[in-house]
């Protein structure tokens, strides 16, 4: 015959409450903003246009760009390098990026 352990099982009663839901609320104005998804592409697109425009085997100093920007329209611009978030033109000006909303090589 099988010997079956004793076990012993202390019942529980209570309701466990280590697990507790939490609920933040911050006072005044909305703390969420929504973002425009076409903006948030269209800002991937260019950082990969120009990404691909100064690790092309053609940039070796400066290349020419057709660039359209949120404020100027479109510019014929020669670009020199890139920072995070700009790029430097041969005029020693800072483009931003997030200005920028088309570009392509000249």
């Amino acid at each position: 015959m099988n010997k079956l352990p004793k076990v012993f099982v202390n019942k529980t009663s209570n309701k466990n409450v280590n697990n507790e839901e939490v609920f933040y609320s911050k006072k005044g104005k909305s703390v969420s903003k929504t973002l425009d998804s076409s903006n948030v592409v269209n800002n991937l697109l260019v950082q990969k246009k120009i990404n691909d425009i100064f690790n092309s085997p053609n940039f070796v100093y400066k290349v020419k760009v057709n660039v359209v920007l949120k404020d100027e329209g479109e510019k014929v611009l020669t670009l020199i390098a890139k920072t995070n978030d700009g790029v430097l033109t041969i005029d020693n000006k800072i483009i931003l990026i997030k200005d920028i909303l088309q570009i392509s090589e000249k």
